[in-house]
């Protein structure tokens, strides 16, 4: 048996991958963080035993994953999300592997996708903006990397994807002006793709007062960067440009499926 780490997707039921959903119907134990999931859960079956592990330590989880797979039984870890980011796997799979335990992961939808595709935006828009930094700040939580300051990501003028940050819009606001500007365009999304979802549009200057009147405490994600305004206009894409040199054309005949015969 193995014991799959699931991406859960931002939240709503039907934005998960056929193998996420699969894995779910199959689960007899399936853990999740009870802040976020409620949605996914319910393609978990009837008789399936849920367990809500946001209260629970990393030795704790990783003990009802060993016991399950003991127990011979189907074992599914969700995270919100993707598994690649913020997700603990890392943590959780080196346990099991100590453990002699198998495990493999499904990627899922990430938060600042859910996001980007709210309000419909690109976040590498051609001669604006090629890259996204998806980063957190420091604050109650595991020390940053020294090299990992914000202000040195920010300095690039990438596209800035800000997790595990609401609580501090203010002063990182505050701290971004001075690169980006007070006018930058931010979007923060709370709950992406859930009935409680909200939407905030604005700029450096005034989205810690909306964040602030909305009492938006977690779950949310903040996007930064020039990218973000509704009326960005950027340059066109080199790949689709007209005047690029591309492959001659084939014909009908060299594009039809070989014959099986």
């Amino acid at each position: 048996m193995t014991v799959h780490f699931v991406g859960a997707g931002p939240g709503a039921a039907d934005l998960l991958t056929l193998r996420a959903v699969t894995l779910l119907q199959a689960a007899d134990v399936c853990l999740y963080a009870g802040t976020y999931l409620d949605e996914v859960l319910s393609h978990c079956r009837p008789d399936a035993r849920l367990v809500d592990t946001q209260h629970l330590t990393l030795d704790e989880i990783t003990d009802h994953l060993v016991r399950a797979h003991a127990d011979g039984l189907e074992v599914v870890r969700l995270c919100s999300g993707d598994p690649s980011l913020y997700s603990a796997v890392h943590e959780q799979a080196r346990r099991l592997d100590a453990a002699g335990v198998s495990w493999d992961v499904t990627p899922g939808v990430p938060a600042y996708a859910a996001a980007a595709a709210l309000v419909g935006a690109e976040l590498t828009v051609p001669r604006v903006a090629q890259s996204v930094v998806l980063t957190r700040p420091q604050a109650r939580s595991t020390a940053m990397p020294s090299g990992e300051k914000l202000s040195a990501f920010a300095a690039t003028g990438a596209t800035l994807v800000l997790h595990l940050a609401i609580t501090r819009t203010r002063e990182l606001a505050a701290e971004l002006a001075t690169h980006y500007g007070a006018d930058c365009p931010v979007v923060v999304v709370a709950s992406a793709t859930q009935p409680r979802e909200l939407v905030l549009r604005g700029t450096l200057a005034d989205i810690a007062a909306q964040v602030e009147a909305a009492r938006l405490r977690r779950a949310a994600v903040i996007l930064v960067g020039p990218a973000l305004a509704p009326d960005v206009r950027g340059g066109e894409s080199f790949l689709y440009a007209a005047d690029r040199e591309r492959p001659a054309r084939r014909s009908p005949d060299e594009t039809r499926a070989p014959d099986a015969s």
